[in-house]
């Protein structure tokens, strides 16, 4: 009865929850211009920041539920719906689809938290630290390129990276999901800017007269 009355609070708090983007919904389905350029927030991205030597018997039974660790920057493993981005040499970001966690901590926090033990490092929930936008489209590139001092032609970014930069000078991670697909994970408070500003660099392909 109890686990039951828990439940039916935690499915509660879902029903009432906001993600940091929801109030500009209506704007980004506004703003997408199909066949150019596409802009949609996909919220409550289970995100865990993982600080482990990466030698360690810690990273190899974290590496052990995830598919891997990355090696270098830039680098992406994962499996299963996982996945494991790189930020710096013992620095990782783990992302994974919302039904891996719950209030309670979720099953992937749980399972990396419990593969790291007692080995030196750490295991934190940061799902409600960022947010995630979807940019997609063959414009998608041209929007980023307005305000990223990366080379994102695809001869450098490949398909598969994720690199720490700056779009319109808002620090996010930049995940390269696809040759005309991107996610971007600013930090929740950033989340509002980030994303009228994506939307004013997408104005332009609303006009028939752009290509």
């Amino acid at each position: 009865m109890a686990n039951s009355a828990a439940l039916e609070g935690i499915n509660g708090l879902r029903d009432i929850r906001r993600s940091p983007a929801s109030h500009l919904a209506s704007a980004l389905e506004a703003g997408s211009v199909q066949g150019k350029v596409v802009l949609a927030e996909g919220p409550f991205q289970t995100m865990a920041g993982v600080r482990v030597d990466p030698g360690s018997e810690g990273a190899s039974r974290i590496a052990a539920v995830t598919g891997g660790l990355p090696a270098r920057c830039g680098d992406v493993t994962g499996t299963e719906g996982v996945s494991v981005l790189w930020l710096g040499p013992s620095e990782f970001l783990v992302v994974a689809p919302e039904e891996d966690h719950d209030s309670l901590g979720g099953n992937l926090i749980g399972s990396l938290t419990h593969a790291l033990g007692d080995a030196p490092g750490q295991v934190v929930d940061l799902s409600a630290n960022r947010t995630t936008f979807e940019l997609s489209g063959p414009r998608a590139r041209a929007v980023l390129e307005k305000g990223c001092a990366l080379d994102l032609h695809p001869r450098t970014l490949k398909a598969g990276t994720a690199l720490s930069t700056e779009i319109g000078n808002i620090p996010v991670v930049l995940w390269k999901t696809g040759e005309e697909s991107f996610r971007l994970f600013p930090r929740a408070s950033f989340a509002d800017f980030l994303g009228r500003w994506l939307l004013d660099a997408m104005r332009e392909y609303a006009s028939p007269e752009v290509p």
